[in-house]
């Protein structure tokens, strides 16, 4: 689940902590990296989670809907079709997912008023009662069912209040989570592992996030001397603090990720500055990389695996 992106925002971000407090070991910086990585992964079975209870509790309207002294024929007719169909219930039944549920201990803090509020909300959508006139809705009706609750919810103030309450990394992680939130509701009924392809991949995690934090914080002179003479009439102490941040991760990959193109590099590095830095960052780090580069190739000092991977 988790892209080079996001593992890059990580990495700047505890490279800004280490920045703010100089006493930060790096040993620790490696295992807040661990943790804040599965964090993206804790927070998409969280909201997997999430939108299966709401979808759930589809049967206990229907007990109330028949509890009623004077039912209408509409609550005489309703069938709590979105927690019995076989994509809910490939959810609700999948031992594995359920364990992991129970790892995090998510069911221990939702509020049932929580989750009837948020059903009922969706309840009123023209979704809702679009889904329940089908006279035989098929695998693919519920599945897309499944995807619009959690398009609604994803939109919806409480559910993001319960997700920011407890997930500090929702912000940064949200994209990446509700891709694969898509993809997981769009492929139901669910069987096997299905989480697995979620999962923080030891090529993405270990080999390339582990070794750009270790190796950013460990060589960060040596990064800065590099850099410094491309500054011109910048002095090195004005420079925006996550800008010089990412100056540094760049060049780092530049000099020790042989399989990882130039181009990429900077293009990442711009673009994570349009959402993290300040608005002339755009522009100043492309200018300095751009210089950085023509020095080190120049040198002979970038050396990239593969045909054209200089100049991909």
């Amino acid at each position: 689940m988790l892209s080079r992106r996001s593992v890059r925002v990580k990495v700047m971000q505890l490279l800004y902590m280490l920045n703010r407090d100089e006493s930060l070991e790096l040993t620790e910086l490696q295992k807040a990296y661990q943790g804040g990585i599965w964090r993206a992964f804790e927070l998409y079975i969280y909201h997997l989670y999430l939108t299966l209870r709401v979808a759930q509790y589809a049967e206990k309207d229907a007990a109330n809907r028949a509890a009623k002294l004077v039912p209408t024929d509409e609550d005489k007719a309703f069938q709590p079709r979105m927690s019995t169909n076989p994509c809910t219930q490939s959810l609700a039944n999948h031992v594995d997912f359920l364990n992991m549920v129970k790892k995090y201990r998510f069911a221990e803090f939702l509020d049932e008023d929580h989750i009837r509020s948020l059903y009922n909300a969706f309840s009123d959508t023209e979704e809702f009662q679009a889904y329940h006139a089908l006279e035989a809705p098929t695998d693919s009706d519920h599945a897309k069912m499944l995807l619009e609750l959690y398009r609604f919810l994803s939109a919806n103030d409480l559910f993001l209040d319960m997700t920011e309450d407890q997930f500090n990394n929702w912000a940064d992680d949200e994209s990446l989570v509700m891709g694969a939130m898509k993809k997981t509701l769009k492929s139901t009924p669910v069987s096997g592992a299905f989480y697995q392809e979620h999962e923080p991949s030891d090529e993405t995690v270990k080999e390339f996030g582990a070794e750009l934090l270790t190796r950013t914080a460990r060589e960060d002179a040596a990064l800065l001397a590099e850099i410094q003479p491309m500054l011109k009439n910048w002095d090195a102490e004005r420079v925006a603090i996550l800008d010089m941040i990412m100056l540094k991760m760049a060049l780092c990959e530049l000099l020790h990720f042989p399989t990882i193109p130039t181009k990429v590099t900077l293009n990442e590095f711009v673009e994570i500055s349009k959402t993290y830095s300040t608005d002339k960052s755009k522009e100043f780090i492309n200018g300095i990389l751009d210089r950085l580069m023509k020095k080190l190739m120049e040198e002979g000092r970038i050396v990239k695996e593969g045909r054209g991977l200089i100049d991909q």
